[in-house]
């Protein structure tokens, strides 16, 4: 009974460990992408005054 409860624990740990890396760097891709996407809309409102 130990041996098992030794494992699941070790697996739960691994997870929260996993779990917390993948969301911060989720996190962290997505608040770039949202600053990339508001770059390119601010740059095309420049050009398209700039053309037109």
């Amino acid at each position: 009974m130990k041996g098992i409860l030794f494992v699941i624990g070790i697996i739960l740990i691994i997870g929260w460990i996993f779990g917390f890396v993948v969301y911060h760097v989720a996190g962290f891709l997505i608040h770039l992408l949202l600053i990339i996407g508001l770059i390119m809309i601010v740059a095309n409102l420049f050009k398209g005054k700039e053309s037109g």
